[in-house]
C-alpha cells in the first residue's frame, strides 16, 4: 500500500495528515487548533449511516491590513463550504459545494465568544458563522441538508496559499487571459503552473469565473482541489521526507478542527479508505436558483437539492461507479467521456442550457461551453459533427430523447448540440432539467482525476 493511495482519501490534506500521523517521526508536526462543538444542542439530528463519514470543510478569507476592520465589523464568514462525504464501504468520496450566498433557514444559535447569537430565521448560509462560530455553522448545514456531520474542519485561505507553495505549485489550464485587479490576479491564457499567490487569486476571482458569479468561482475552486490532489498523489511529495514535512506543516498551521477530530480519528479514517483512487473522488455543487427577493442571492432548488443531499447521506453517489467505468472501457466503441461538445440553447428558456450541461456531464460527456446559437439555430434539436466525428455524434444523439444528426464540414473535434425550441425533450430515460422525480445521477459532478478544462 503506497502513501499515495492513503493520500487520495482526503481533501487538500486533511486526511492525508491523519494517515501519516501514525508514523512517529511526524507526530511533532500535528498541533491542531480545536473548537468546541456542542452537537447535543443541535436538537434532533439526522441518522448516521454505517460506513459513511461526513466532514464539513469551511474555507475562510481572514482579512488583514487595510481590510482588517471588516472582520471586526462583520465577523469571519466562510467563503467556501463543502460537505466531504467519505464512503468507506463503496471506496469513494463526494464533495458537495454549498454556495455561500444561499438563503436558508438558520436555526436558533446561542451567543457567546463566537457571536451574538441568533433567534432563528432566513439569512445567508455563511452568516451562521458570525452568529455562533463553527457550532452554529455546522448546525445550520446539517439542518439544511439533512446530512449527519461527523466532524468539522476550518481552513484559512492563507493556509491554502502555503499548501500550494509547499507542493511546488499546481498545473492549471487558463482558457482565457485574466486581469482581475480585485483578486490581484494577472494570468496569460494557456497551460501553466500557478504558485500559491496565483492559485489563491484564482480561487477568489469572480471576474475570471463564468458570468462573474460565485457559482463560476466554485468551479474554479473545484478544479484547484483536483489539481492539488493530483499533485500530491502523482508527484514526488510523498517520497521525500523534507518535502512531505513541509507539506504537512503547511496543512496543520492553517487548520482548526472540532475537538473530537484528532489525528487518531484521521488515521482511522485514512486506513479505512486506503484503496480509494482519484477516479472515485467527485465534486458537485448543490443545485440553486435565483432568490426572488434579492438578485444577488440564490436559493436551493428544493427537489434537486434534496435528492442530492439524500443520495450523499446514504452513499448512493459513489455506489457502482467503478463497475460502470469498467463496463464502459470493455464495451468498445466511443465512450461518452470521449465526446466533447458545445451546448447551444435555442429553446428560449433562460438557464436551460446550463442545466442540460450538468445532465450531460453527469452522463460522462465533456461539455466545453453552454451558450446561445449564432451560426446554426434550427427549431429541431440537432447534433452537428465534423467529418471524423459521426460515431461520436451518434453516441450523443442516443443519450437524447429526440435529435437529428447532421454533418457540418467546418467543425473540428467538438460537436454542437443545438437544443431545438420545437422538440427539445431532455435526455433519454427521463433525464430532464427542471423535472421532478429525477435521480442523483442527473447532478453535474467533476472528478478529481483530471481537469475537464482543456488548453489543447
Amino acid at each position: 500500500m503506497t502513501l499515495g493511495k492513503w493520500a487520495a482519501c482526503g481533501m487538500t490534506g486533511v486526511v492525508i495528515a491523519g494517515s501519516l500521523a501514525g508514523y512517529g517521526v511526524y507526530q511533532d508536526v500535528f498541533a491542531l487548533d480545536t473548537a468546541e462543538i456542542d452537537t447535543d444542542g443541535w436538537g434532533d439530528r439526522p441518522a448516521q449511516v454505517d460506513g459513511v463519514h461526513n466532514i464539513l470543510l469551511l474555507g475562510t478569507d481572514e482579512r488583514a491590513g487595510d481590510d482588517a476592520g471588516y472582520n471586526e465589523l462583520n465577523g469571519i464568514r466562510p467563503d467556501v463550504l463543502v460537505v466531504v462525504s467519505i464512503d468507506v464501504d463503496a471506496g469513494g468520496v463526494t464533495m458537495v459545494n454549498l454556495p455561500r450566498d444561499t438563503m436558508v433557514e438558520i436555526p436558533p444559535c446561542a451567543g457567546g465568544d463566537e457571536g451574538e447569537g441568533w433567534n432563528g430565521g432566513v439569512d445567508q448560509l455563511n452568516h451562521a458563522m458570525t452568529y455562533g462560530g463553527m457550532d452554529c455553522q455546522g448546525n445550520t448545514v446539517e439542518t439544511v441538508t439533512g446530512i449527519h456531520l461527523d466532524h468539522m474542519v476550518l481552513v484559512d485561505f492563507a493556509g491554502f496559499e502555503n499548501i500550494v507553495d509547499s507542493i511546488g505549485g499546481i498545473e492549471m489550464c487558463v482558457p482565457e487571459p485574466i486581469d482581475d485587479p480585485k483578486a490581484h490576479l494577472v494570468l496569460d491564457a494557456g497551460l501553466q503552473r500557478l504558485d500559491g499567490e496565483q492559485a489563491l487569486g484564482l480561487a477568489r476571482s469572480r471576474d475570471s469565473a463564468e458570468n462573474g458569479s460565485d457559482l463560476g468561482r466554485i468551479e474554479n475552486q473545484q478544479r484547484m482541489i483536483g489539481a492539488i490532489l493530483r499533485e500530491v498523489t502523482e508527484g514526488e511529495i510523498l517520497s521525500s521526507p523534507s518535502t512531505l514535512y513541509g507539506f504537512l506543516d503547511s496543512i496543520t498551521d492553517s487548520l482548526t478542527t472540532d475537538s473530537e477530530f484528532g489525528t487518531d480519528k484521521m488515521t482511522e479514517l485514512a486506513v479505512a479508505m486506503r484503496e480509494v483512487d482519484l477516479g472515485r473522488m467527485n465534486m458537485v455543487t448543490a443545485p440553486v436558483t435565483d432568490y426572488p427577493a434579492d438578485a444577488n442571492k440564490v436559493a436551493l432548488e428544493e427537489t434537486a437539492a434534496q435528492e442530492l443531499f439524500t443520495a450523499v447521506a446514504s452513499g448512493e453517489m459513489t455506489e457502482g461507479s467503478g463497475d460502470d467505468e469498467a463496463e464502459e472501457e470493455d464495451s468498445g466503441g466511443v465512450a461518452p467521456s470521449e465526446v466533447s461538445l458545445r451546448v447551444l440553447n435555442n429553446t428560449g428558456i433562460d438557464g436551460l442550457g446550463n442545466q442540460v450541461q450538468g445532465l450531460l456531464e453527469a452522463e460522462g460527456f465533456v461539455v466545453t461551453e453552454s451558450t446561445n446559437p449564432e451560426l446554426r439555430a434550427p427549431d429541431a434539436t440537432t447534433v452537428y459533427h465534423g467529418p471524423d466525428r459521426a460515431e461520436h455524434a451518434e453516441v450523443l444523439a442516443s443519450a437524447l430523447s429526440v435529435a437529428e444528426v447532421v454533418e457540418e464540414p467546418s467543425l473540428g473535434d467538438d460537436l454542437e448540440l443545438v437544443m431545438g425550441g420545437a422538440d427539445w425533450d431532455g435526455l433519454a430515460g427521463g433525464g430532464q432539467s427542471g423535472s421532478e422525480g429525477g435521480s442523483a445521477d442527473d447532478i453535474e459532478t467533476t472528478s478529481a482525476a483530471e481537469d475537464e478544462v482543456s488548453c489543447s
